[in-house]
């Protein structure tokens, strides 16, 4: 028999939501949901709705196997389903131009290319917020979403600084330069940051924790910026990264 309570706990990493009528209300309720786990090979009814509600919001599916099922489910009653929420709400970019012009600033904003720790995420949406950003742009796929860990570690971020989900972050930085931005990305190849003009509407891209900025959202920046190193080892933890650059962009714009 169906469960019909829906199953939502508060993990380490995340709020899941487990059994087949539980996710389908999620999704009928609006609940935001970042991807679903679904039992590689299941083709029943309810399973098919799931899909098509997953494939109507534009969220991830990943089939997955029983055992790892097994291994996210809390409750032990998964039905070969697992939903992941979001932690809270995602905001839209125009949320953030309108914070931008209600301060009477030019827009800043934080484009995020795949940061997949959920601490980094939130210490990037905490730095954001100190350094003045308007927004946090994170993309939908092969990235972390807003989890319980990231509302956590953003120390009440979230509840001042937007963060909004889209599914081409490379498309959104051309749209976005439609609109007056320019845009700097993080790389150890890049100008010195020192050297570079980082002044008015500006996008601050920061990559993935291990691979930096992919290639094709890198050709898409104006300006590529490199952070001086003194020491043994070549590379900073993504967060240091993002805070370090935001707050060359923040001296500039205080001059």
């Amino acid at each position: 028999m169906e469960e019909n309570r829906t199953e939502l706990k508060t993990g380490y990493n995340e709020f899941t939501i487990e059994g087949r009528n539980a996710v389908i209300e999620a999704f009928r309720s609006g609940k935001e949901i970042d991807k679903v786990y679904v039992l590689d090979g299941c083709q029943d009814g309810p399973v098919m709705t799931i899909k098509r509600e997953a494939k109507k919001h534009d969220t991830m599916i990943k089939y997955v196997t029983k055992e790892r099922l097994d291994q996210l489910s809390e409750t032990g009653k998964h039905q070969g389903v697992i939903a992941v929420a979001a932690a809270y709400k995602y905001a839209e970019i125009e949320d953030m131009f309108a914070l931008a012009e209600k301060k009477g600033e030019a827009p800043f904003l934080f484009l995020l290319d795949n940061i997949e720790d959920p601490h980094n995420l939130g210490a990037i949406i905490r730095t954001a917020n100190l350094a003045g950003a308007h927004g946090v742009i994170i993309p939908k796929n092969r990235a972390v979403g807003l989890t319980a860990t990231v509302a956590r570690t953003s120390a009440g971020a979230l509840n001042y600084t937007p963060v909004a989900k889209v599914t081409n972050l490379a498309k959104t930085i051309e749209d976005l330069k439609k609109q007056g931005l320019w845009f700097v990305c993080a790389d150890m190849g890049g100008t010195k940051m020192y050297d570079l003009d980082l002044k008015g509407p500006i996008g601050l891209v920061i990559g993935n924790e291990g691979e930096g900025v992919g290639r094709l959202v890198k050709e898409k920046c104006d300006m590529v910026a490199s952070i001086p190193m003194k020491g043994d080892i070549d590379s900073l933890n993504a967060s240091v990264a993002a805070g370090v650059l935001a707050y060359e962009i923040v001296r500039q714009r205080m001059r």
